[in-house]
């Protein structure tokens, strides 16, 4: 395809593919995408471990990394080692006599502990954090770093880009779009409310070509709802130069959800993707689960802010429901397109399918404008 993300990367397709799976970035960048590997869940140590793990197996093809580095949320600080200081007790206690209720059993005494450090180990929500990790990614052949939570601060965008390291931001309003535009970034993500994971209110289908016009001739990919060719088609007849997609690839072979959590995927409709902040204290689109509806009952405490209350997920209640496959309690982010998600395939059928539906889209519509 001849397009400006095309060539500034080197690739053949514009899809690019949001991860925290190895596996599937390296699947993705190997059949023409771009893979792009979430790095949330991850430590310093952890991000040298999986990038070793991608170099060596993505065969040269490009890959980008994308982290959290928002600037507006709390700084836990040390706290982050004392979990116990950084929770109000009155928390605790909502989600555990939640989870004893219904006859979720507690972590096992002897491990409980380690779990939790382990866990906070590697949650990184803010700056400083995130920057860690970057310095780590940098020394890799990373060519993409993406910032899903805000303006990236201008010093990694100079480091970056005296590195050959292109910045890109996703951006939820036209507004956001433009501060990330005036900051430097090569490009921004436009991110609709039917997005998976950290999202607005604003749909793909009026944020698309809002965004596109706002910061153009600057290169804007679609994100949202994007899971099939048609939708591909779709972000491109708005004004976008490609796409952006994270849930299509967790219901692939090669994702690291748990198979209870996929089944319940396959299972779902479209609006059992809920927009709550009750995982991490932003508004977050997730899979329907019965600890979200909690928070909406009368007598619930007030949900924390980030990262406070994704640290009480995680820590009290996440590890606790998957241990044991709770499925009314399991959960994972994902987008809207999980309607559309009902069978496991591979990577590669994922990105085949994509390019054969655009083409089909593309015919379709030169057929009805007449044209040749």
């Amino acid at each position: 395809m001849k397009n400006k993300l095309c060539e500034m990367f080197g690739i053949d397709v514009p899809i690019f593919a949001f991860s925290h799976c190895r596996d599937v970035v390296v699947e993705v960048s190997k059949a023409g995408g771009m893979g792009v590997l979430g790095m949330a869940r991850m430590d310093p140590a952890r991000v040298e471990e999986e990038l070793n793990w991608i170099d060596a197996h993505i065969d040269g093809k490009p890959y980008g990394i994308d982290v959290l580095m928002s600037g507006n949320v709390e700084d836990s600080g040390d706290l982050k080692f004392e979990p116990e200081k950084l929770i109000p007790k009155e928390h605790v206690d909502f989600v555990k006599n939640m989870l004893d209720e219904a006859g979720i059993p507690p972590l096992p005494a002897d491990e409980e502990a380690e779990i939790m450090r382990d866990i906070v180990k590697g949650m990184n929500f803010i700056p400083r954090e995130s920057l860690a990790m970057i310095e780590t990614a940098m020394s890799h052949p990373i060519k993409l770093i993406v910032n899903a939570l805000g303006t990236p601060p201008a010093e990694l965008i100079a480091k970056a880009h005296s590195k050959d390291i292109k910045i890109a931001a996703l951006a939820g309003k036209p507004k956001h779009a433009l501060k990330h535009k005036e900051a430097g970034c090569d490009f921004v993500i436009a991110v609709g409310t039917e997005a998976g994971g950290h999202t607005g209110d604003v749909s793909s289908m009026v944020l698309w070509p809002q965004i596109a016009d706002a910061v153009s001739p600057m290169p804007v990919l679609g994100g949202g709802g994007v899971g099939r060719g048609k939708q591909m088609a779709a972000a491109m007849v708005l004004g976008c130069e490609g796409v952006w997609c994270g849930s299509v690839w967790l219901k692939t072979v090669q994702s690291e959800v748990p198979p209870e959590i996929k089944q319940k995927m396959f299972e779902a409709e479209a609006s059992d993707a809920i927009l709550t902040r009750s995982v991490t204290g932003k508004p977050c689109r997730t899979l329907r689960n019965k600890f979200s509806e909690a928070w909406d009952e009368p007598g619930a405490p007030d949900i924390l802010p980030a990262p406070k209350q994704n640290y009480l997920w995680w820590q009290q209640g996440r590890t606790r429901v998957e241990r044991v496959r709770a499925k009314d309690y399991l959960t994972y982010p994902v987008g809207q397109i999980v309607g559309d998600m009902t069978e496991e395939i591979s990577v590669k059928e994922v990105v085949y399918e994509f390019i054969n539906e655009l083409l089909e889209a593309q015919e379709k519509l030169k057929t009805q404008l007449g044209s040749e």
